[in-house]
């Protein structure tokens, strides 16, 4: 059975569609994930990696006032993190990855606190599920939550372009 960055590049390639991603918290794994399928540049456009708080304001276009008050880790932040992306890539769907991985925590929030972000052609969404373990597990199952964000809203026949 396909792994669900299979099972996205065939969706978006049912629909011609594209996908672009903004990440922090899982620093570029996101990316990695999706460009390890064979004919992965039919459907992805590239990503961003903005790990700096910095960066999501300059390159993404994030708030800078929100940033300054509610920090990076912050559902808002994912959504104007997938928006940014999404407009900068020029993709139909955007995926963005924020929160804490640990092993501290971050803006007030604890370890495992996860926000993504998905923009469609249609608005953007968040999702903030709470992850545990470490560092590394959290960052991989935020990869695997980002996809399967994107192939629920694909499954239940979210607009195409």
């Amino acid at each position: 059975m396909s792994g669900p960055a299979e099972r996205v590049h065939a969706a978006l390639r049912a629909r011609g569609a594209t996908l672009a991603v903004a990440e922090s918290l899982t620093g570029g794994l996101l990316a990695a994930r999706l460009v390890e399928v064979p004919g992965a540049s039919l459907t992805f456009r590239g990503s961003v990696t903005a790990y700096a708080t910095d960066l999501k304001a300059s390159v993404l276009g994030v708030d800078e006032g929100l940033l300054a008050v509610r920090g990076a880790v912050h559902p808002v932040v994912a959504r104007q993190m997938a928006d940014g992306v999404r407009r900068l890539l020029g993709a139909d769907y955007a995926l963005a990855t924020t929160g804490v991985a640990g092993p501290d925590p971050q803006d007030g929030q604890p370890v495992g606190t996860v926000h993504l972000g998905l923009a469609t052609p249609s608005g953007t969404l968040v999702a903030s599920p709470l992850l545990s373990g470490d560092r590394a597990t959290i960052r991989q199952d935020s990869v695997t939550a980002a996809l399967d964000l994107l192939l629920a809203h694909l499954a239940a026949g979210g607009p195409s372009r």
